[in-house]
């Protein structure tokens, strides 16, 4: 995974476009990315990281390049989208390839945005969508079956998935999202091959109105903190006019914007911090005189594997990681400086990586 994607769906009118033009006008220039042709609804996001610019200016790099978060702009979803009302089938594909869905749920009152269904109630809210993913999930589940049995009485080895399949389609028959039915070690690693929608972790963005700064908190924000608790998701809460006026700021005029307001960070930031949270990513930072860059890996990568993300050469070919912590590398003015303090660790290949770490991968 070298850049965390999250799909952003929601009901119309519940500030999703607003959050979504907020974010891509933070969006970095695509010419940072080979290759990379950007959708009209694909924003790529940095995760603000201010360990980058202290590592940077000390070892005088000539560019800095953080972690990244794609936010994937899914067209506001309505009843009926599994059955290809609105902009139905083709959102919900495109739901399909990202890592995690950010829900945005309207929790402000404003007689002049009308709900689509006439009344503000974020738990009604987040079931429709909930509804409409599983539905396209029940679909999905069904055809792959149906095609599935045919071919599993030529060949025993697809009996689990067959079966796998059979229980995952009577839970989602109970209009059940997938990631509230146990599964075995063995049904887990069946269900990866199907990229359910209703598997993937949820962030709730509870969007509120500018009366709600600074707490970020109301009676319908509580409403969605309890549900979400029940599920293990988490909730953002952010208020998405007041931030798509910072994103139009230059860096200094947002800061003061933000105090004056009463705020510690945008909530842009939280969102991209939580998302990388939520599905247990970190990054690793290598810095030279050419660059200071980020790296995204799982929690509990192995030293040799994090290397990988580099090259596969270095994966392949990998002797030994010089691991310098970041607070080390600033204590110690730096590599020279953390190597003399005995600070520098040379760990093998299966050393598992931590956030943070500074290091530098030897390799044939």
């Amino acid at each position: 995974m070298t850049n965390l994607s999250c799909g952003i769906v929601g009901l119309p009118n519940v500030g999703k476009s607003t959050l979504f033009n907020a974010l891509t006008r933070k969006q970095i220039p695509s010419e940072n990315y080979p290759f990379c042709t950007i959708d009209p609804n694909v924003g790529i996001v940095n995760l603000n990281d201010p360990r980058l610019k202290k590592l940077s200016d000390q070892s005088g790099s000539k560019k800095i390049i953080p972690a990244t978060v794609s936010f994937v702009d899914i067209a506001g979803l309505v009843k009926g989208a599994s059955q290809g009302e609105g902009l139905g089938n083709q959102f919900l594909t495109h739901i399909r390839d990202t890592d995690a869905i950010v829900q945005v749920v309207r929790c402000f009152v404003d007689p002049n945005v009308i709900h689509v269904s006439g009344t503000v109630n974020p738990i009604d809210d987040i079931e429709v969508i909930t509804l409409e993913l599983t539905l396209a999930d029940l679909q999905m589940a069904e055809n792959t079956l149906t095609r599935l049995e045919k071919q599993a009485k030529g060949k025993k080895e697809l009996l689990p998935a067959v079966d796998f399949l059979k229980k995952a389609v009577a839970h989602l028959n109970q209009s059940l999202p997938m990631r509230q039915l146990q599964l075995t070690p063995e049904e887990e690693v069946i269900a990866r091959q199907y990229n359910f929608l209703t598997k993937k972790k949820v962030l709730y963005v509870c969007n509120v109105g500018e009366n709600d700064v600074p707490a970020l908190d109301n009676d319908l924000v509580q409403m969605v903190r309890e549900y979400a608790a029940k599920e293990g998701s988490s909730v953002v809460p952010i208020c998405a006019r007041v931030e798509e006026e910072i994103s139009q700021l230059e860096e200094k005029d947002a800061k003061e914007f933000l105090e004056s307001l009463g705020l510690q960070e945008s909530g842009l930031d939280r969102l991209i911090k939580e998302a990388f949270s939520l599905l247990d990513l970190i990054t690793y930072i290598t810095t030279g005189e050419i660059e200071t860059r980020a790296w995204t890996i799982m929690k509990g990568t192995p030293a040799d594997e994090a290397a990988g993300k580099i090259h596969s050469d270095i994966e392949k070919g990998f002797i030994r990681a010089e691991v310098v912590s970041f607070d080390d590398m600033i204590h110690f003015k730096g590599r020279v400086g953390a190597r003399e303090a005995g600070k520098a660790r040379s760990e093998g290949r299966e050393y598992t990586v931590k956030d943070g770490d500074v290091i530098l991968f030897f390799h044939n």
